[in-house]
């Protein structure tokens, strides 16, 4: 009876394969990126939700997908064409100037993100979409090649393709790293790190592991993580497997593997100590306690239709489940390799709902949002599992009625669960009797049949993954925010925004009526807005001091559409609506101060309470009376609301209703402009729904504020020049006190005084701030990103110890011929490290 193996593989193959064994795994490869191709874009469409213009019918872009990564891929474009405002160490457009290298680290360091140079800027959403499909594929390709290097021998090789695509069709893939397209380099990196162990093993490619590790790390660190913890079990339990080799060479190999981490992390550190540092200056997030979830619906997730977004996206198809499953009742298997791998999986799902395991996976915190997102790398050992079971022959009769039976009992159990839908257990048993007979029809051994049970095998697939995706896409459109495909509304604000340059005399501010909370990155200028996991703590604290909003606990800021931090920042246009759906207009300032000002020497400042106090502070005058809403505004004065907490709407007189989102901790919101007050009576009285006893008012006196900023302009810098990462001031004659920069004191930045030796800027009230000796002519601030230096010397030195790594054995060979000595070759029995 044939069988799906010619042969077991000898413990080290050849470096390079015969030409004859390239070309099925080539197709193989192929094959994986084929079907997952298919899946996701037929699911997706059949969803709606590619934006290709009349095919879309809701918008793919559901939560931070369209609220940070579409925006971080506009700067990224707009850097790579030389239009961005600020380089890679700075970005001047969002938060009135912030670290950029962190952020690339964490969204943007995949070489994937390239591509998006290559389509215009308002088809960015088509170009993230490009960019997702592509990184799914890759994660099956490089799945498909993983497997066969692990398992060489066997016959019918397409059946790796098969599998390497509901790898990367997996529940976690197509239902959460979908809008987290950061993660599919997770999904990319475990086969791949888990090829570096295999090399460390056959003691081959030295250089070529640590640079994948490199490359993993690179872009993106937090799934690497994930990835390597699995990829050394998975090498741990390579070596207990191996009866070929002895405890000698088991330690060898877990060192060869450890020193292609340790130079791969090395490699990386560049982005990896500026991420970490950015981190420690970043607004804390939110902090949540793990709870396991319940059985019933951990089971579940196996299975497919089902969504959720506290619990593990385990769904792989049900071939790849079942003959895992059925591996360890697959008497052909090694007793050794049956209990190891099931083992494993056993081990690693328990893992997830143990606190410690738990915490270890995430780094030790509890992640914000979904708690299960190593989830990954129970997929991928599900899918080495079933190869495996595979790889020995076809599992007989007995294997596939234990597997069945434990597929079965899985089933069984999830239906206590509320998240099983119409289409779980039917799709299931379609999978289960499509997989069935294409097993039967491999079985023969025909040409025609086999080609029959790929088709029946592989339709199965794409049949339970697009009906996956597609009901995860409904689900998520359901229960999240939607942010909306780039269209008119866009290429109109974008537009007007284009229309004021002002830099660096004034910034230009998008506009407090968001798109997104990275409007600045999407649609250009520079303004208060920033959403990111590394939002510093010292922007949202001086931002929540002057009154402004946020969401995401903190790290989503808003504009402060507000004349008197325009003033203070140097706003001098910015975009408004009017009304809900009302067209945008631009709004330009009368005067502007200059980005850099200066300020009379004293003791130290600090904010209070009240964020028109806080304002007046920072401005250096009185320019606002603050009310209750009982008493109103004296005529002639502009209104503004203080009601951080209110949820709900407030109105001017009879005017329009305002939407308003506080309620802390997840949300603040922002003072509201009302407009010039008419004196008493009910068409100055702001009214709030519900009614709301500690909001306040805040009445703006224009005049006092057109003299404070005139004397900020007059004894402000002369001229300033602004660069990529530095700013230049020329101060006026006879400058004294402290020059104070329109932007946050966010760590990096060091400062000088007439060309002097730069040290770390000052703080005045959270804004840059330098001490101006009697006389100074110039001022100059430079920023560098804490942790670049370094990590630039770790990356440096990793790159030395790399080079000595694939040179060594060349020079020792040619020292030892020298010497007369015979030279090492992969014949000895003892050779040296690789």
């Amino acid at each position: 009876m044939p069988t799906l193996e010619a042969a077991p593989a000898p413990p080290q193959a050849p470096d390079r394969a015969p030409a004859a064994r390239r070309r099925p795994r080539a197709r193989a490869a192929a094959l994986s990126a084929l079907i997952t191709l298919i899946s996701v874009c037929g699911a997706d469409a059949v969803a709606g939700v590619i934006p290709l213009g009349s095919l879309q019918r809701h918008t793919r872009s559901i939560n931070d997908l369209g609220n940070q990564f579409v925006p971080f891929h506009a700067h990224l474009w707009d850097l790579l064409h030389g239009r961005a405002e600020g380089g890679l160490l700075l970005n001047w457009q969002s938060g009135y100037g912030t670290s950029f290298l962190p952020d690339l680290g964490t969204y943007l360091s995949s070489p994937f993100a390239l591509l998006v140079a290559l389509f215009p800027r308002d088809r960015i959403d088509l170009a993230v979409y490009v960019i997702t499909v592509l990184k799914t594929a890759a994660a099956a390709v490089a799945m498909t090649v993983l497997l066969l290097a692990l398992r060489p021998g066997v016959r019918h090789r397409w059946a790796a393709g098969v599998l390497g695509a509901s790898y990367a069709l997996c529940g976690w893939s197509v239902l959460e790293a979908t809008y987290n397209p950061m993660w599919l380099d997770g999904l990319i990196a475990f086969p791949l790190l888990c090829l570096v162990g295999h090399w460390a093993k056959a003691r081959r490619r030295p250089v070529l592991g640590p640079l994948v590790v490199a490359l993993a790390w690179t872009a993106n660190f937090y799934t690497a993580y994930m990835a390597t913890i699995g990829a050394g079990l998975v090498l741990l339990l390579l070596l207990y497997v191996d009866r070929d080799t002895d405890a000698r060479g088991r330690i060898r190999a877990a060192l060869v593997a450890a020193r292609s981490v340790v130079l791969g992390i090395g490699l990386s550190a560049p982005v990896l100590f500026t991420v970490y540092l950015g981190t420690k200056h970043a607004h804390p997030g939110w902090v949540r306690e793990f709870a396991p979830v319940s059985w019933p619906d951990y089971l579940a997730r196996t299975l497919p239709a089902t969504y959720s977004f506290s619990s593990p996206a385990l769904f792989l198809g049900t071939g790849a489940l079942l003959l895992a499953c059925a591996l360890v009742f697959h008497r052909a298997v090694p007793r050794r390799e049956r209990y190891a791998w099931s083992g494993l999986a056993a081990a690693v799902a328990l893992s997830f709902q143990w606190k410690p395991t738990h915490l270890a996976w995430h780094a030790f915190v509890t992640p914000n949002g979904s708690p299960y997102r190593q989830t990954f790398i129970l997929c991928g050992i599900l899918v080495i599992a079933a190869w495996v079971c595979l790889s020995y022959g076809l599992p007989g009769r007995r294997a596939l009625l234990g597997g069945g039976g434990v597929l079965a009992l899985i089933a069984a159990a999830a239906a206590f669960s509320d998240l099983i839908s119409a289409w779980t257990y039917p799709l299931l048993a379609l999978g289960v009797a499509a997989v069935a007979g294409g097993l039967l029809l491999a079985r023969r051994g025909r040409r025609g049949l086999t080609v029959a049970a790929l088709v029946l095998i592989a339709g199965a697939q794409i049949a339970q993954a697009g009906v996956e995706q597609a009901y995860g896409d409904k689900e998520r459109a359901a229960r999240m925010d939607g942010y909306p495909a780039w269209g008119p509304a866009h290429t109109e604000r974008a537009a007007l925004i284009a229309d004021a340059p002002g830099g660096p005399g004034f910034r230009t501010d998008p506009g407090q009526r968001q798109i997104t909370n990275n409007d600045p990155m999407l649609l250009g200028g520079e303004g208060a807005a920033y959403y990111s996991s590394l939002t510093p703590e010292v922007l949202n604290r001086t931002m929540t001091a002057l009154g402004g909003g946020w969401t995401s606990r903190g790290r989503a800021l808003q504009s402060l559409d507000n004349p008197v931090t325009d003033a203070i920042f140097g706003v001098g246009a910015r975009v408004r609506v009017a009304g809900k759906d009302g067209a945008p207009s631009l709004v330009r300032a009368a005067a502007t101060p200059p980005l850099v000002t200066l300020r009379p020497a004293g003791p130290p400042l600090s904010y209070g309470t009240n964020p028109f106090r806080n304002q007046e502070l920072l401005l250096g005058a009185r320019v606002y009376t603050t009310r209750t809403l009982s008493q109103g505004c004296p005529a002639g004065t502009d209104i503004f609301l203080w009601a951080p907490e209110h949820f709900g709407t407030a109105r001017l007189g009879g005017g329009p209703a305002v939407e308003m989102r506080g309620g802390a901790p997840s949300r603040r919101a922002p003072l509201i402009p009302f407009g010039t007050s008419a004196g008493p009576g009910r068409a100055s009285h702001v009214t709030l729904s519900p009614a709301d006893r500690d909001a306040e008012l805040g009445c703006l006196d224009r005049a006092a504020l057109a003299r404070a900023v005139e004397h900020l302009r007059t004894s402000g810098a002369t001229r300033v020049s602004v660069s990529d990462s530095s700013v230049r001031a020329e101060l006026p004659g006879g400058a004294q006190g402290t020059a104070v920069f329109a932007m946050p004191r966010i760590a990096g930045w060091t400062c000088g005084v007439d060309g002097g030796a730069e040290r770390p800027a000052g703080d005045y009230l959270g804004l840059v701030a330098v001490a101006l000796p009697p006389g100074a002519r110039s001022v100059e601030c430079d920023f560098r990103p804490p942790g670049l230096r370094s990590g630039v010397a770790v990356g440096g030195a990793s790159a030395l110890a790399l080079l000595g790594v694939g040179c060594g054995p060349r020079l020792g060979r040619r020292f030892a011929r020298r010497r007369g000595a015979p030279p090492h070759t992969p014949e000895d029995p003892t050779p040296p490290l690789p």
